[in-house]
């Protein structure tokens, strides 16, 4: 049991990490949570890939069946990848998810390269799919840092809390409740995607940085609060993925949006030349046609047949037989 409190808001909460045990297995709500996030992501990326990127419905199935897998499996790589120490040499260890360790990092990285392969494997739009899937990750990573709660992890350091109001409070200690400052960042975002920016894209593509861009941002500085952090060296892992990201974003928006703005000269120079190519064809059609005639040979005049004098009526009135 894990008792966490926020003392500014008055709330205390005994919390039990197992949900309920099956045939003698524990069912920790971590995972209760995150399962529920990926079918809530999968219910978003099926609408908006049917509805609004006219996508068939079996690419969404295919690509779930690949994506949440390796995504899971990205997750736990990276996660041990940035602590190996702890792991190396202990293959049962490396495996073992229900001891807890994933990195969401991983998850996106080893998801987002599955649909980019699946995209051109089966010659979809990589950036429709993306589209309409990202919003749908940033749901389930809002969701999904209730599993954290529950497990009284991913908190922030103690360091000026004590005016604030949303502080947290385990083990007779006050910290930034971390989990629920990215919650609720990727909840904004989510609102301001799906509800502002879906509904006047340009681009295909935009919405896909946009994500990553919020995304990075939010948890870059959100992270360098976390104590709990995966290192590569001495830099905090997420907060240099999270600045690289927004730093992407940015550059992918621009160039992107410049292409769009060039397809769209290049449509319009096209449909000021064919009014033009129309009209000097019509005006072409209107001019009178002469039809060409072969040389004929030239003909002597028909020559009229003369009567001869001596015709036989003129021989009846001259009394000859």
């Amino acid at each position: 049991m894990h008792t966490v409190s926020f003392p500014g808001l008055g709330w205390t909460f005994e919390l039990n990490p197992v949900a309920f045990s099956l045939f003698g297995l524990e069912v920790r709500w971590y995972g209760v949570i995150i399962t529920i996030g990926i079918i809530a992501a999968f219910c978003y990326a099926y609408f908006r890939a049917t509805k609004t990127e006219q996508i068939h419905p079996d690419h969404l199935y295919n690509l779930a069946l690949f994506t949440i897998p390796l995504g899971i499996v990205g997750a736990r790589f990276i996660y041990v990848a940035t602590k190996w120490e702890d792991y190396k040499g202990d293959f049962f260890k490396i495996i073992d998810i229900r001891s807890g360790g994933l990195a969401i990092y991983g998850a996106i990285i080893f998801g987002g390269a599955t649909v980019i392969t699946y995209c051109l494997v089966k010659k979809l739009s990589v950036w429709k799919v993306v589209d309409a899937v990202a919003p749908g990750v940033m749901l389930a990573q809002a969701i999904g840092r209730w599993g954290n709660f529950v497990n009284a992890e991913a908190y922030g350091s103690s360091a000026n809390v004590d005016n604030l109001f949303c502080r947290m409070e385990i083990g007779g200690v006050c910290y930034h409740p971390t989990f629920l400052y990215e919650s609720l960042w990727n909840l904004i975002g989510f609102a301001l995607i799906n509800l502002i920016f879906y509904r006047k894209k340009k681009f295909d593509g935009e919405i896909f940085f946009l994500y990553i861009g919020w995304y990075g941002f939010g948890r870059a500085w959100i992270e360098l609060l976390r104590t709990d952090s995966l290192y590569i060296g001495p830099l905090k892992f997420s907060v240099v993925v999270g600045f690289l990201s927004f730093v992407a974003s940015i550059i992918g928006l621009i160039l992107l949006s410049a292409k769009r703005k060039k397809d769209d000269a290049e449509i319009k120079a096209g449909v000021e030349y064919t009014p033009k190519f129309a009209r000097a064809a019509a005006a072409v059609e209107a001019e009178p046609v002469i039809p060409e005639t072969a040389d004929e040979p030239e003909t002597e005049p028909a020559q009229t047949e003369e009567v001869s004098a001596d015709s036989p009526a003129d021989e009846q009135e001259n009394g000859e037989s």
